[in-house]
């Protein structure tokens, strides 16, 4: 798999299992594990965002 696809993938992973985490947290008023889920969203994000950079200039060397 390529390394942008990767980051993207793994970026929307983590998004998803923070978001999980968060709700959990809210759910059984946990603070520690809705902060972990936030935590998680932000590495996702920050992951995703890496994959589109790659992408970018990875296809950018095409044109």
């Amino acid at each position: 798999m390529k390394d942008e696809f990767k980051d993207k993938i793994d970026g929307m992973t983590d998004k998803a299992k923070g978001k999980a985490k968060e709700t959990a947290g809210k759910i059984f008023d946990d603070k520690k594990k809705e902060a972990e889920g936030l935590a998680d969203q932000a590495k996702g994000e920050a992951k995703e965002k890496l994959g589109e950079m790659k992408d970018k200039y990875t296809n950018k060397d095409k044109e």
